[in-house]
């Protein structure tokens, strides 16, 4: 059984790491590779680069990432329970 507090959490924090590393990578390569593009396409309101859209990115990228959590885990552990019954 998975815990939701927990997961939410460790995704939403997942979610703000792998952000803040999209966003450098988009600072390091060159722009023709669509970096800023695809952060872009998938965060609204996110524009390439303000400090307000960074927040913004951030704070989305982790409310994503707790969504996940809270969404995922009451399914996997109703799909546990209901298979543990069938093994009995």
């Amino acid at each position: 059984m998975l815990d939701t507090k927990l997961v939410s959490w460790a995704l939403g924090i997942f979610g703000a790491i792998t952000f803040v590393v999209c966003v450098i990578y988009g600072l390091i390569v060159p722009a023709s590779l669509g970096m800023r593009a695809v952060l872009e396409a998938m965060l609204p309101a996110f524009k390439w680069l303000t400090w307000w859209s960074f927040l913004l990115g951030l704070a989305e990228s982790f409310l994503y990432g707790v969504y996940v959590g809270i969404v995922f885990c009451p399914v996997y552990n109703w799909l546990h329970r209901r298979r543990g019954r069938s093994e009995r």
